[in-house]
């Protein structure tokens, strides 16, 4: 069994581009595998490994200043959901471009405390991811922005601008989001904003089986991570056949490469792509690859509804 393990530090790099080479050159030499940004306001990522591995980065993180006393969300897998170690440097942490500090951020609170605070009459639950991962997973009542990306976030405003006078609970998957979207909500007049801390992932570690329902959508190979302990009905179906599922994969087609819900089934059937349009487009470009034989026969058979090879 593996670690997969999350982080954030919002804090002054002077030099992102020389830290960027020391830290890489580290995780090589760790062995690690993962997925790192890193900016002038910080440092994101997540990396996967052995539990060993993963211990001696944690203590090599937060035995740099700058991150001392770092949190991190840690989840299990079988595999790594990484294929390697990449680190970048980024004008910002997540893109925003939102004039705001994560230094006027709301209120952080506890799980314990979100939950409590879930249940006031005068509190709206906010969610500051996009739309493609509420869809899968979300708290209770929450209001899920429609957008595609973070910088979009500031359409969020008009589903709530007239509760400025409400306790606004804001939540995502680890937390870095909040940062910003709450200084936003703060710039913008909310007086009462408050932020999940840790995000979904440490909510899900200390309060399952409470409020949240269906499962969080994460940035890795996995795409969806458990929340809950008990099994529970997907909160969404299938694109193509309408069952209830949560299963959410790339089109195989790479001119496509859609993000959809779809069940095993379906995605056997149409050959790892999300419609019949994409399996067929598939499907041509496999037999104009293929060798002509002598007889003028590709010699080799395909049934329709079989997976590509």
């Amino acid at each position: 069994m593996l670690k997969v393990v999350a982080f954030y530090r919002y804090a002054d790099i002077k030099d992102p581009e020389a830290f960027r080479k020391n830290h890489l050159e580290f995780c090589i030499s760790l062995g690690i595998k993962g997925r790192i940004l890193v900016a002038e306001e910080g440092i994101n990522g997540s990396v996967s490994g052995t539990e060993g591995q993963i211990e001696r980065y944690r203590a090599h993180l937060s035995s740099i200043q700058e991150f001392k006393g770092i949190e991190f969300k840690e989840d299990e897998c079988l595999m790594h959901p990484f294929n390697k170690i990449k680190i970048k440097v980024k004008p910002e942490l997540v893109r925003f471009e939102q004039p705001v500090s994560y230094k006027h951020a709301g209120e952080h609170l506890s799980p314990e405390q979100f939950l409590i605070m879930s249940q006031q009459e005068d509190t709206i639950l906010l969610d500051a991811r996009n739309s493609y991962e509420s869809r899968v997973g979300k708290f209770r009542k929450a209001i899920t922005p429609d957008i595609k990306t973070f910088k979009e976030f500031p359409k969020a405003l008009e589903l709530i601008k007239d509760k400025k006078d409400k306790k606004i609970l804001m939540y995502c998957t680890g937390g870095i989001r909040c940062e910003k979207a709450s200084a936003l909500l703060k710039k913008e007049g909310f007086k009462n904003v408050y932020q999940l801390h840790g995000g979904i992932l440490n909510f899900g570690k200390s309060l399952p089986n409470t409020i949240w329902e269906g499962k969080c959508f994460v940035f890795d190979k996995r795409l969806i991570s458990e929340i809950n302990d008990s099994e529970e009905k997907p909160i969404t179906e299938c694109d193509i056949c309408n069952i209830p599922c949560d299963l959410y994969k790339n089109c195989r087609n790479k001119d496509c490469d859609k993000l959809s819900v779809i069940c095993l089934d379906c995605e056997k059937s149409l050959g790892g792509c999300c419609s019949k349009e994409c399996f067929d487009k598939m499907l041509n470009l496999k037999f104009s690859s293929m060798p002509i034989s002598n007889n003028g026969c590709c010699g080799s058979h395909f049934i329709y509804n079989s997976p590509l090879g």
